[in-house]
């Protein structure tokens, strides 16, 4: 195993250390754990509150700051943050208007949300949460009951944290989070694996000629294995599933074409080129677009496509300000 790291220990610890040194005026971390809020404390809005185990970078620390979210709680690589660590961040950002969590679907996630969210109403903190389940991969996999949260998780923040920021109440920016979930669809795949530092071995293996599709986001293999193909045959296979799924036709999309870690910027441009021509040729109409690393799995070396349908509220809402180290607007 080769990686750039001092120990297999501290790697979660030294990584999160290591993003709040490189924007100290935007975020600061709790003593509680590997745990970021915003440098700065926002008082009278709902506080957004993510996270999961290490290993998605930028996700989710790199989306903490104005317009997103006010708190992520980092785990052990593609393990989630235990229930304490979560309530901790809860109550560090939690105001009288309340607190929205927003998980992706994985099991261990969903259970220790769900206890730090009712330790922190024991304690009368208002807190709710949803779930994000975009990946239309899979309806049922090792790590989940149901679908997979991935990158449109990012949108979900983006979207959410908007709302939050103009002062809506919880009810609302939960309504509009769960308006992005039902709107948001994603599809991945990979051409070669990544390697879990505690593990030391890749999570699967592949020959030069084969690709994955279908991964998820914590190193898993995904629903088949194929030939490898041109980038645009790959990208039609994805856009297929995308769009068999929902119906974009004659709608505006948001398109994320995001990196799994260690795929060049070339690469993703390609597929950016292929995608944007195949979704007007189907009457969808691209809106805006998003390309680079956005919800990663280490160094797994792939893409993965988002799609989210759009009305005049979730435009407004993606248009709004924001900044954080991973996103401006």
């Amino acid at each position: 195993m080769k990686k750039i790291i001092n120990s297999v220990e501290k790697v979660e610890e030294q990584m999160i250390r290591g993003l709040v040194k490189a924007f100290p005026q935007q975020l600061k971390k709790l003593s509680c754990g590997n745990v970021v809020v915003r440098a700065t404390k926002k008082e009278g809005k709902v506080a957004l509150v993510s996270g999961g185990g290490s290993g998605h970078e930028p996700a989710h620390g790199g989306f903490v700051g104005e317009g997103m979210l006010d708190c992520a709680v980092a785990g052990p690589v593609f393990t989630s943050p235990t229930p304490d660590q979560i309530y901790e961040g809860i109550k560090a950002v939690a105001t009288e208007p309340g607190v929205l969590c927003i998980v992706k679907n994985y099991t261990g996630d969903v259970l220790n949300f769900e206890m730090a969210i009712d330790m922190a109403k024991d304690e009368g903190i208002k807190a709710d949460y949803v779930v994000v389940n975009d990946d239309v991969a899979v309806k049922d996999s090792l790590y989940t009951t149901g679908r997979r949260g991935v990158a449109g998780t990012i949108l979900v923040h983006k979207i959410a944290g908007a709302r939050a920021e103009e002062g809506a109440d919880l009810s609302s920016v939960k309504a509009v989070a769960e308006k992005v979930i039902a709107n948001v669809r994603t599809m991945g795949m990979a051409i070669k694996p990544c390697t879990v530092p505690a593990n030391g071995k890749p999570g699967f293996e592949l020959a030069e000629d084969e690709m994955e599709i279908g991964i998820g986001i914590h190193g898993e293999p995904g629903t088949h294995r194929e030939k490898l193909a041109q980038a645009n045959k790959v990208a039609e296979t994805l856009l297929e599933k995308i769009l068999a799924d929902i119906d974009y036709k004659g709608r505006e999309v948001t398109v994320i074409i995001n990196g799994m870690g260690a795929t060049p910027l070339m690469e993703l441009y390609i597929v950016n080129d292929f995608v944007q021509d195949y979704l007007a040729a189907h009457e969808v109409k691209v809106y805006n677009t998003m390309v680079g690393n956005y919800m990663t799995s280490i160094e797994m070396a792939g893409f993965s496509i988002t799609l989210l349908r759009l009305d005049d509220e979730l435009k407004r809402l993606y248009d709004a300000k924001a900044a954080a180290p991973a996103l401006v607007k």
